[in-house]
């Protein structure tokens, strides 16, 4: 009988299940593959994938001051913005349409200590940032980084112990820090760390303190990468850093391990998964979409949005078309959402069509 049940249950092979019918395709010149091309409207009707404001997250840099603006010179257009005048820039983008912020401090240097206490200060810039945001604009999502590069001294996001950077120690004060921000108001806790463990131990910290419904997005699958350093001279951490980043961060040569990484944030609750960077990783964003279909979002990180404006500046190619082809091949490959310096100037774009 248990015999009979086992076979019962098992599904047939795949030649033995009915083929797909698939319609024969007629030749040329029935067939003419421009005709769905030959007007706007037309290729409005037939196009597979769309981008549109809601799809962006704009990453902003906060520093002290008042009134204060600060160009940042990796990152051309991009600056670094007191609270007031972030405040007053995350009214156009809700207007835009963009549904979410995500904070980025610049830390003071006499701040940074090996330890990153600073980061567990429920008044640091960030808390303040997220407080100010969330009073101003209540229906505006906020995301805010969990890792401990802006307020190490070492500049890793880890804590370094006689040169290795620790893990499970490190997965403590991310705890905290989480706590802190969502203390603040913080709405997505988006740890960034890449530390083993520590999405599960980040959901049950939250969970503990009464922030149940604080999501967590896990940079699942972020790599060690060349396109950093202009968000490191946005924050303020290059100058700090002492090595590399390569016993933590994910080796550029590795997909299957992306899948690895995805799968293990994913038994540890977390809500959204990303993969960083974006553009030299399309291949990974596609495999993770069409492996776990979860909410998948990608980074379009400072280095390709900085090679796109350096490019754009000089004349070599049409800075706004580009930068729409870019973010539509992050939808095609499948990220639900992207998180872009972008963000502000395609959200304009999209309002104007």
């Amino acid at each position: 009988m248990n015999d009979i049940r086992k076979k019962a249950s098992t599904p047939a092979p795949a030649s033995a299940q009915p083929a797909k019918t698939q319609a024969k395709v007629a030749g040329f010149p029935r067939t003419r593959m421009r005709r769905n091309r030959r007007a706007g409207w037309a290729r409005e009707l037939v196009r597979e994938t769309r981008l549109s404001a809601s799809n962006l997250i704009w990453p902003v840099f906060v520093v002290e001051g008042s009134r204060t603006r600060q160009p940042i010179a990796s990152m051309p257009g991009v600056e670094r913005l007191s609270l007031d005048l972030l405040v007053e820039a995350a009214a156009e983008a809700k207007n835009l349409g963009i549904p979410a912020l995500a904070v980025f401090p610049q830390i003071d240097a006499t701040l940074k200590t090996p330890d990153a206490r600073e980061a567990l200060n429920p008044d640091n810039l960030i808390c303040r940032a997220v407080r100010a945001l969330k009073k101003a604009h209540p229906d505006l999502g906020v995301v805010c980084d969990v890792a401990l590069d802006p307020f190490n001294s070492d500049g890793h996001d880890g804590l370094v112990r006689d040169g290795v950077i620790v893990n499970d120690e490190t997965v403590e004060v991310l705890c905290r820090q989480a706590v802190v921000q969502a203390e603040a108001g913080c709405d997505i806790n988006a740890p960034s760390d890449m530390m083993d463990g520590r999405i599960g131990r980040v959901r049950d910290a939250l969970d503990a303190a009464g922030f149940a419904d604080v999501n967590v997005l896990a940079y699942a699958a972020k790599y060690a990468s060349a396109f950093y350093g202009p968000f490191r001279d946005a924050v303020g951490s290059k100058g700090a850093l002492k090595g590399d980043k390569k016993t933590y961060q994910m080796d550029p040569a590795n997909t299957d391990e992306a899948l690895r990484e995805v799968a293990l944030d994913i038994a540890e609750g977390a809500d959204m998964v990303m993969v960083k960077p974006g553009l030299p990783y399309l291949d990974v964003l596609w495999r993770v979409k069409e492996t776990f279909q979860m909410p998948t979002f990608v980074y379009n990180v400072s280095g390709e949005y900085a090679m796109l404006r350096a490019a754009g500046n000089n004349g070599w190619l049409d800075y706004e078309r580009a930068m729409m082809e870019t973010l539509l091949a992050f939808r095609r490959a499948g990220a639900d959402a992207i998180l872009t310096y972008h963000a502000l100037e395609a959200a304009r774009i999209l309002a104007a069509e």
